[in-house]
């Protein structure tokens, strides 16, 4: 039995429904090691899953999938990324007014399990300083009380990927990424849990153990006891961190990288967001995302 997770490295549910659908039909999905391509097969058969862990900013495509194929047959629950930051860091992302529709729209349905709210990374800048962020911050907590009972943050680190589209920014705007030492951020964090527990939701630090504290535990985005509370049985409870400080139990992601068309300049996963707007056009010409 498996956990799914679909996928930390791009949106299925607002890009690839049809494709994930299609997939669920023929009970299996390839995937390829992006760094050495092998190849291996990942059993998408009801009985061979326990559960589904959903990353998105954009639920609403999914929506008919998630009714006909998953509901009331999984365990499922969204990581739900919502941060409202300015278009030139957050290209083509919804709203925020229409994630947290969407948001409230799921918990609503599915209950207060089934969404988990991402204000993640944390993008610190000449346009997003910290100050920017205790409003903004605020505002979307506000927002998400009663609907959400859980919030992931991080601060953004600076991965290859992440590099080079900051390096592009930085070329064509007056944007200039921050990295705050750690004791401002530890401090900052602390900020940011109060104005959540005034909200009602618990805040969690997602794989960055070094801003830690007494207080602030670290996040487990594939949660054995959220599945538990949302009606998965028999998970198997041992740890698959991915990076130092993961928490998350054992799944297997069914993404690809460079397939996410938001235009976050902030993205891990994404290296360059026309090689991800071809894949997009690539998959709605009809062909596989993942071959």
């Amino acid at each position: 039995m498996t956990v799914i997770s679909a996928s930390y490295k791009t949106d299925i549910p607002a890009f690839y429904g049809d494709w994930f659908q299609r997939q669920l039909t023929q009970k299996f999905v390839e995937t390829k090691n992006p760094f050495n391509n092998k190849k291996s097969i990942i059993s998408l058969a009801p009985e061979d899953v326990d559960a589904y862990v959903f990353w998105t900013r954009n639920a609403d495509p999914f929506l008919p999938v998630l009714h006909n194929a998953i509901a009331n047959q999984h365990p499922f629950y969204f990581q739900f990324t919502v941060t409202a930051y300015p278009r030139l860091i957050e290209t083509s992302v919804i709203s925020s007014e229409d994630s947290i529709s969407q948001m409230t729209s799921i918990a609503n349905n599915f209950g207060p399990h089934a969404v988990v709210w991402r204000y993640d990374p944390i993008f610190v800048s000449d346009l997003t300083p910290l100050n920017f962020h205790l409003e903004n911050f605020t505002k979307l907590a506000r927002q998400l009380e009663h609907v959400v009972n859980e919030v992931v943050v991080s601060f953004t680190q600076p991965y290859a990927k992440t590099k080079r589209n900051l390096a592009r920014l930085e070329q064509k705007t007056p944007i200039n990424f921050q990295n705050p030492p750690n004791e401002i951020k530890q401090s900052f964090l602390m900020e940011l849990q109060k104005i959540a527990a005034s909200s009602g939701i618990r805040m969690t630090l997602c794989t960055q153990p070094n801003q830690m504290t007494e207080r602030l535990t670290g996040a487990a985005c594939i949660d054995k006891n959220r599945i538990a509370a949302i009606g998965g049985e028999n998970i198997d409870p041992k740890l698959q961190g991915n990076r130092e400080g993961c928490l998350c139990i054992a799944s297997r992601d069914i993404g690809m990288y460079d397939t996410c068309a938001h235009g976050c300049v902030y993205c891990y996963a994404v290296g360059s967001a026309k090689k991800a707007k071809a894949a997009l056009k690539t998959y709605k010409r009809g062909l596989a995302i993942n071959s």
